[in-house]
């Protein structure tokens, strides 16, 4: 019986898949696709995702086949042209501009690295599970079948995903009344490189007639979206996603929509595809059923408004693969695994009621977003959850909770090393870091931290490791990384003084105190891993 089968390969599969193998777990995926959609879905990618990306090992490729975006034009009628500049200066990554089919293919060569290909042309089409495993019947292209067996099953499988339909999961939610039509084109006009554009007329009663252009890392290029002209009729077909069915929009019903809502019409041209789209508002009942899961757009789907969609469901994706793979390894109980509902579930809801709001009252506002970071979800937080712990009061007044995102911190120094390094060194990898910063620092606090790291060596193996932050040089120990913080930037992001923090395989807080020698923190990782 195999570990794992992930079903569907796109985005969320691959990195359900690639994570599972960099975490030791070795998978199948599938797709029923033979091969990949050439549209240009998703592309928008957060901060966030960069810095999931960046753990995986992925972020400078993607980087160097993207397009950071450097903010957005409005045309609203009746308003003045404005000009949104991005802001996240104050983040490790900006906003980045990399289309779909790029991400699944270099996600899909990631995984390659593994010794891990897509079995294309493969479709799930029965599943039943008992207390061991889960049955599974394959269809293949050729007209083969296979039966197999699992110990668990992910469905990355998309909006009308067959492992959510096997396991008869309710998806409850409406569909917009409207259909959309995309399109990949050419545009000559004097719009700053990596600058986005829309224009909008604002209807009263009605969405507003709008034409947006996102601009693709080829010079010139925008992927575009309007309205389409007869709702319906056209992009008749499935309630949610590309309709593949229908014949897309031409070059002049494109170029018609952008003439009655911009101030001229620029050259458009070289249109290398086109579709229709519908978008439907729903979220799963549920994202567990035994030993089954869904993640991405078969647990929710929504407006595309800010770019949520793809980012949501790499990030369910990250969440559970480390969970899951302490439980295959036996280092975690089974327990651990209800965590993924309890903290995805409401993100996806907070979503779907987020990204609806915004697609309803689009431009309403004059494009200004009431905080920055909204759609960035650096600002996705687990704070209360089963499985995150505060430690004794007093807490520390100043840096994130138990559950929040660990935040990064530049300008650490490691002795022997001629060049600083930032807290995401230090983070990166498959294992819980416990991050200790020092107040006293003197020879027998080190010595006693010292012993207390070949202890967690001792009871968690290469799970859970120790590195000690001070805020100047001190004696080095053996079997303890210990990183000076020479430019405050981690008492900064963190409080000064002393702390503790325990940061989870996904970048996000597990257990904060202001002591390791609190008893909470025992507490905490004997109820995360098995003894």
């Amino acid at each position: 019986m195999s570990d794992v089968l992930v079903v569907g390969a796109g985005p969320v599969g691959l990195t359900m898949a690639s994570e599972l193998a960099r975490h030791g777990i070795r998978c199948r995926i599938v797709d029923r696709m033979e091969i990949p959609l050439p549209y240009c879905r998703a592309i928008g990618v957060t901060p966030r995702t960069l810095e999931v990306w960046d753990d995986m090992g992925v972020a400078r490729e993607m980087v160097d086949a993207g397009l950071w975006l450097e903010g957005m034009r409005s045309y609203i009628d009746g308003h003045p042209v404005g000009d949104t500049a991005a802001n996240f200066d104050d983040l490790p990554y900006s906003e980045l501009g990399l289309p779909q089919y790029e991400t699944e293919r270099l996600l899909g060569r990631h995984l390659a690295r593994f010794g891990i290909a897509v079995e294309r042309g493969v479709a799930l089409s029965e599943l039943v599970q008992d207390g061991t495993g889960v049955a599974v019947r394959l269809e293949h292209a050729d007209g083969s079948t296979e039966n197999a067996r699992f110990r668990y099953v992910v469905g990355c499988d998309g909006a009308h995903s067959a492992v959510r339909h096997a396991l008869g999961i309710g998806f409850p939610g409406e569909a917009f009344p409207m259909g959309f039509m995309l399109g990949d084109v050419r545009i000559e006009w004097d719009l700053p490189r990596g600058m986005a554009l829309r224009a909008l007329r604002l209807n009263e009663d009605a969405a507003p007639d709008m034409f947006i252009a996102i601009p693709l890392p080829e010079a010139g290029r925008y992927r575009v979206s309007m309205l389409a002209p007869e709702p319906g009729d056209d992009a008749a077909g499935t309630d949610h996603g590309i309709q593949t069915e229908a014949k897309g929009p031409d070059l002049a019903a494109i170029a018609a929509v952008a003439a009655a809502l911009l101030p001229e019409l620029p050259p458009i041209s070289d249109l290398r595809w086109s579709s229709y789209f519908r978008i439907s508002m729903r979220l799963a009942d549920r994202y567990r059923d035994g030993r089954v899961f869904i993640a991405g757009d078969a647990a929710h789907i929504h407006p595309p408004t800010g770019g949520q969609g793809m980012n949501t469901g790499i990030q369910d994706a990250y969440n559970l693969a480390w969970k899951l793979a302490l439980v295959l390894q036996r280092a975690a109980p089974e327990t651990l695994l209800d965590s993924y509902e309890s903290e995805r579930r409401p993100v996806g809801a907070d979503v779907v009621q987020r990204t609806r709001a915004a697609s309803e009252n689009y431009g309403r506002a004059k494009g200004e977003k009431p905080d920055r970071l909204a759609d960035t979800q650096i600002l996705v937080s687990y704070r209360g959850g089963d499985f995150v712990t505060a430690g004794e009061p007093p807490l520390p007044a100043h840096g994130p909770a138990a559950g929040d995102r660990a935040p990064d911190a530049a300008g650490l120094r490691r002795r022997g090393i001629g060049f600083p390094v930032r807290l995401f060194d230090i983070l990166r990898g498959t294992d819980h870091v416990l991050l200790v910063q020092l107040g006293d620092a003197g020879e027998a606090t080190l010595a006693e931290l010292g012993a207390f790291a070949a202890d967690l060596a001792a009871a968690y193996g290469t799970h859970v490791r120790l590195c000690a932050i001070a805020p100047a040089d001190v004696a080095w120990q053996p079997l303890m990384p210990l990183c000076v913080d020479a430019e405050g930037s981690f008492a900064a992001a963190y409080g000064p003084g002393e702390t503790a923090v325990l940061v989870r395989p996904d970048g996000y807080v597990g257990w904060r105190g202001r002591s390791w020698r609190d008893a909470t923190l025992g507490s905490h990782l004997a109820k995360i891993f098995t003894a």
